[in-house]
């Protein structure tokens, strides 16, 4: 979609020999380039031209050609996507830093969910100021759907085509397996191998639990063996551990010395690990399914959807004491603040753990997601510090720091 505002497309998969040999031959830039068109059957001058080059961790000499796109060829637009792009930083070769912008991509959020089923309206609604109460059951009813559903591109379309959730299982499994061969193509050892494959074949049914390292999926493995291979996988962006911080202020700080929370790419893969996609749906709560930990993780996942940046974490707050239960779902670093979020239904005096939060918080504004209607309300701990409650419905996850903004 992104190419049809370009004169000229070039898709270039460096999974091919043909494709990757086009940057292997040792020939000047401007010789490569003229190569690189001929090849695709475009003209150089042939107006805006925009080049995709999928795949590139196959090819350690395409990613240090790139400052040369930067440098004598800025005319041109570049794109590159690839996994486990860390293998070849590994490599020392000569990475063009300074030169590259870099994208985190996630899985398909809400909205984007929302125009693969063809629901443009509802999303024009949603960059509404004020989202019409009317729509809320509507808008809720396609949550559910995407919570169930998860955001893995091949899922959701041929979710779009079929409108059969019974229909997806083989796309799921396959993607399972793809992660789990394209991870063993830069594993360095035969038993680095057998680790990595054992975390992938359980972390989906581990997806939003407090993990320990040692003996993980009920192995004999070791803490240390386990861990390298928890790292292998994170690289390759199909997790993130997620550390607690006890500080209630910024800097945020986690805590490694504890267990990290498991976020998994996608709740889509949770839920078909889980075979728990049918109860999903039927729920009339989403809190109600797999312990809530559906509803959490969703709510991580739409989080971090909201910034393409490297960089974006994820984060929750426990208290200090190590034996102490009080948690909050996550922490979120807005304007020198650590705002919490809980994901809870329910009256506000259950929130204890967001109570607790707001007892130490130099600050006064809370959020709690659910499935009620947006609603801001005053709140007080159980030692009377006022705050404001940011009552905010799963659908409106994505726009946090626009009704933060109001709030401010």
């Amino acid at each position: 979609m992104f190419s049809k505002d370009f004169d000229q497309y070039i898709y270039l998969n460096l999974e091919k020999t043909s494709d990757r040999e086009i940057f292997e031959n040792e020939y000047p830039f401007s010789d490569l380039l003229t190569s690189l068109f001929i090849f695709a059957g475009k003209k150089r001058a042939g107006g805006r031209t925009l080049i995709f080059i999928d795949e590139i961790q196959n090819s350690s000499k395409a990613v240090a050609l790139l400052r040369y796109f930067y440098e004598e060829a800025n005319d041109l637009y570049v794109i590159t996507a690839g996994s486990l792009l860390e293998s070849i930083m590994d490599k020392r070769i000569s990475f063009p830093v300074g030169r590259v912008e870099y994208m985190a991509m996630h899985p398909c959020s809400f909205r984007e969910f929302l125009f693969a089923t063809g629901n443009s309206q509802l999303i024009e609604m949603l960059e509404k100021p004020d989202v019409p109460v009317f729509l809320h059951s509507q808008l809720l009813s396609w949550f559910k759907k995407y919570a169930t559903i998860g955001g893995m591109p091949e899922v959701v379309n041929l979710y779009a085509q079929k409108n059969d959730i019974t229909s997806l299982d083989t796309v799921y499994s396959s993607l399972t397996q793809s992660y789990s061969d394209d991870i063993d193509k830069y594993v360095t050892s035969s038993a680095q191998v057998q680790y990595v494959q054992h975390v992938i074949a359980n972390v989906f049914r581990e997806g939003g639990t407090k993990v320990t390292f040692g003996k993980f999926g009920n192995s004999d493995y070791r803490s240390r063996e386990m861990r390298e291979a928890f790292r292998m996988v994170e690289k390759a962006m199909l997790i993130k551990l997620i550390y607690p911080c006890t500080s209630a202020k910024m800097p945020i700080k986690p805590h490694l010395g504890r267990k990290p929370r498991l976020h998994v790419v996608d709740t889509g893969l949770i839920n078909h690990s889980l075979k728990i996609m049918g109860e999903l749906v039927f729920k009339e709560d989403i809190r109600e399914t797999h312990q809530g930990i559906i509803a959490e993780h969703i709510v991580g996942q739409e989080l971090l959807a909201t910034s393409f940046s490297i960089s974006n974490d994820l984060y929750f707050w426990t208290r200090e004491k190590a034996d102490s239960s009080a948690e909050v779902d996550y922490i979120l670093p807005y304007k020198n603040k650590l705002i919490p979020i809980e994901v809870k239904s329910g009256s506000i005096g259950k929130l204890r753990s967001l109570h607790q939060f707001m007892e130490i918080a130099p600050h006064t504004i809370a959020v709690r997601v659910y499935q009620g209607e947006y609603l801001v309300q005053k709140a007080k701990t159980i030692s009377g510090k006022e705050f404001t409650l940011l009552n905010l419905p799963f659908y409106l996850v994505h726009r946090i720091e626009r009704e933060l903004d109001k709030i401010m």
